[in-house]
Formats: C-alpha cells, structure tokens, sequence
C-alpha cells in the first residue's frame, strides 16, 4: 500500500489505516477476541501501517486487544490512542486535566505493552481546560520520549491554533466524508495553513455509504446508530440517494460504493489518512483496495455536482454528543 505523510510533521503511515473501535465497541457485541486479533494482523499484513484506538474504546479492552494483537510487529507499525473522559468513559464526561493525561499515557503504555505512542490524541476539548496546559502537558510527554506525536480530535479552528502554537499538531481526527463535509469550510483551510494531517473517522458514513444499510436495516440493541439522528429509517430512506450515486459510479470504475468514498477522501488532499473500521475480512480486504482505485479530475468534478444537489438528512450526532464536536 502507498505511504502517505500526515502534515508537516513527518510522520509516515499507510494511505488508509484501520479504525479498531468498533471491533470493541459502539456497533454491537464486542469481537470474539482471536478472530480480532486474526483481522488486525491480516490489516498489516495487507499493508496497514495506522491502528487508531483510544482508552474509552470498551472502555480499556481496545487497547489491550492492539497491545496484543501488534507485539511482534511493534515497531512497524504507527499507533494512535486518546485520552479525554473521566475514567475512560463517554457517559461522565470529559476530563483532559494535566495530571489526568499523564495518568492515561501511563496506562495506555502498558495497555498497548509499548514505550512509547506514536499519536496521543485530545478526544474531544475539554471547555474547563486551557488548551494550553493540554498541549504542554503533551509536550513535556514528548520531551520524556513516552509520545512522538500529538493531534486533536473533532477540535475547533481556535483550539488547534491554540494547541499548535505551544507543541506543533500532528493530525486532527475528525469526521469526513461525502455525507459528513462540513470540515470543508473552515477546518481543512486551517489544517493546510498550519501544515497539520487529516485523519477522518467515519469515511464510510458509519457503514451507510458501503450500500449494506438501508432503511429496513435492524441495528443490534447495542448499537450506537441507534440513538443517532442520521440513522431514523426516515432519514436512512432519504438519504439512499448517496449510496444511489455512489453505485452508479462505481461500476463505471469496476468498484464498490465503499471504495469509491475512500477514493474520493484520499483525493482531496496528500495529507488525509481515512481509517475505516471494520470487523469482517472481507470488508477490509474491500477497504484496502480503495487505495487503488484511481478517480480522475472528471469524475471529481461528476461527484461533486451529483453530490452538491443532495441533502443529507438528520443529525450525525444526538444533541448532547452533538455539543461536544468543533470546540
């Protein structure tokens, strides 16, 4: 798989990475552990060098399955973990005061059996925190050698200048996709003013824009679609439209709704990684094969005026979750 550099920062990883979460959390039942285990270490062995994870993905269990699943190819691979909610989970809210972070890293490290991560994300800006005592904090983890680099997730414009100008910002992770292009306005022309990698979560709609959900479509009990406004089956009906398109276009290109999303993401700029998540090999072998899939200035600009006529119903978040994003 190529290689792609996040931002200014030097850092090198493959062009797509693999989203871990949902292997433990959010979409259902948690993974059997050997066959996650199995699917994280055929991603590397089909050229994923990128995991994400964070310490509120179970919470902790995705971090230990990493830790373990990566071991024998440790230094191959780049890691990114987060830190941000009080005792790693999202229901008590956030927490990213200095002495909290430190306690994280210093978890996540033995979680994830390494001396060091590569990417130590903020996974959402904490209001009752200066952003400038975060990014110091990070960078004095940096100056201790127990981080390499330091990003941001779902941050506003004024946060990532402010992180920025006490310790440079690797990436910013964030939710970007062909239903989701609201970074467009304001986030990607600060990110490439600031030199920083896009990393967006999320590339395939949370699974919507692979064509396999539609508004009959039954989620698992535990699944956090359930409760998001995207996902009504009224909104799941109206918005088929995208998918429509998507499947129009990719059997001109002998692909799949899925790989033409990735493949459009990976042509708006040299510096975004999307990390797609799954839990099935075959959908990752789909996945990595986005990659490949060439999209030239025609069928750029074809998407793009298909696109701009659709409205994307419903909200990508339910309104309390909704209140933590682009800070």
């Amino acid at each position: 798989m190529k290689k792609r550099i996040l931002g200014n920062s030097g850092l090198e990883v493959s062009a797509l990475g693999l989203g871990c979460m949902g292997i433990s959390f959010g979409y259902g039942p948690a993974t059997d552990k050997q066959e996650a285990i199995k699917l994280i270490r055929a991603a590397f062995g089909r050229g994923v060098t990128f995991f994400d994870t964070a310490e509120a993905y179970g919470p902790y269990t995705n971090e230990e399955l990493l830790g373990e699943a990566l071991q024998p190819f440790r230094n191959e691979v780049v890691i990114a973990t987060k830190f941000g909610f009080k005792g790693g989970k999202t229901a008590e809210g956030l927490d990213s005061r200095p002495e909290h972070i430190r306690e994280v890293a210093e978890a996540s490290l033995k979680r994830l059996r390494t001396d060091h991560i590569d990417l130590l994300y903020q996974h959402r800006v904490d209001p009752n925190v200066p952003m400038e005592d975060v990014a110091g904090t990070v960078k004095d983890l940096i100056r201790e050698g127990k981080v390499k680099h330091f990003g941001l997730s779902e941050a506003g414009a004024m946060s990532i200048r402010k992180a920025h100008a006490i310790q440079p910002v690797t990436a910013l992770q964030s939710e970007y996709s062909l239903w989701w292009r609201e970074p467009e306005r304001e986030i990607i022309p600060t990110l490439e003013e600031l030199g920083i990698g896009f990393v967006p979560f999320s590339p395939l709609g949370k699974g919507f824009l692979t064509g396999a959900i539609n508004d009959q479509t039954k989620f698992d009990q535990s699944d956090f679609r359930n409760i998001v406004p995207r996902f009504s089956e009224e909104n799941r009906k109206a918005n088929q439209t995208v998918v429509d398109l998507l499947t129009t276009i990719a059997k001109e290109k002998n692909a799949t709704p899925a790989q033409i999303a990735l493949a459009w993401l990976l042509a708006q700029k040299p510096w975004i990684v999307p990390i797609p998540g799954t839990t099935k090999l075959h959908r990752l072998e789909e996945n990595v094969g986005a990659a490949s899939v060439e999209l030239s200035k025609t069928d750029l600009v074809n998407i793009e005026n298909a696109v701009s006529k659709i409205e994307v119903q419903g909200l990508r978040y339910p309104e309390q979750m909704q209140k933590m994003v682009n800070r």
